[in-house]
C-alpha cells in the first residue's frame, strides 16, 4: 500500500468508521479512539493490506478493537444489576429516537454490530461476515433475532402515541 492510498483509504473510511464504532459505543472519544487505532494499526501493516480490501481490514479491525474495549471496561467496572422494563410503553416515551436508541443500546454487542453494519452501514450479510468472523447464516440470524427484540421491546407505535 503506498501512501497515497492510505490516504486515500482514510479520506474514504475515516467518517463510515466513526459513525459505526460511535453507534456501537456510544461515546464519541472512544470512537474516535478506535478509529485513530485502526488507522495507525493499517499504517503499521501497511505492506500486508491489499489496498482492494482496506474497507473489510478496517472495519474488521474496528470490531475487534470494539470488542476487546468493551470486555476489558466489563471486567474494571462492576454495574448494578436493575431489573430492565419489558417494553418500552411501560416507560412512558414519546420520543421515537430516543427510545430507538435505549432499544439498540439493550442489543448484545454481536446484534448490535451486525445490525448497524447492515441497517446503518449498508453492508451486505457476506461483508458483515468477513468484518465479524460470523459465517453468513450467523448474521443473518443476529440480525433476525435483534430485530424481533427491538420490535418486542418497542412495542406497537400507537400504544406510544
Amino acid at each position: 500500500m503506498t501512501i497515497a492510498e492510505y490516504n486515500r483509504a482514510v479520506d474514504d473510511w475515516a467518517d463510515a468508521l466513526y459513525r459505526y464504532t460511535l453507534k456501537n459505543l456510544g461515546h464519541a472519544m472512544s470512537a474516535q479512539d478506535i478509529v485513530q487505532d485502526c488507522y495507525e494499526k493499517l499504517w503499521i501493516h501497511r505492506d500486508q493490506v491489499d489496498p482492494l480490501k482496506v474497507k473489510s481490514w478496517l472495519f474488521t479491525t474496528a470490531h475487534h478493537t470494539m470488542v476487546d474495549n468493551i470486555r476489558k471496561r466489563k471486567n474494571e467496572t462492576l454495574v448494578e444489576s436493575k431489573k430492565l422494563p419489558d417494553r418500552a410503553e411501560e416507560q412512558g416515551y414519546s420520543d421515537l429516537q430516543e427510545l430507538m436508541h435505549q432499544a439498540i443500546d439493550r442489543l448484545t454487542e454481536v446484534q448490535k454490530s451486525v445490525l448497524l453494519l447492515r441497517d446503518y452501514e449498508g453492508y451486505s450479510y457476506r461483508e458483515i461476515g468477513e468484518i465479524t468472523g460470523l459465517s453468513e447464516a450467523q448474521v443473518k440470524v443476529y440480525i433476525y433475532r435483534a430485530r424481533i427484540f427491538l420490535k418486542d421491546y418497542i412495542g406497537t407505535i400507537d400504544a406510544l402515541l
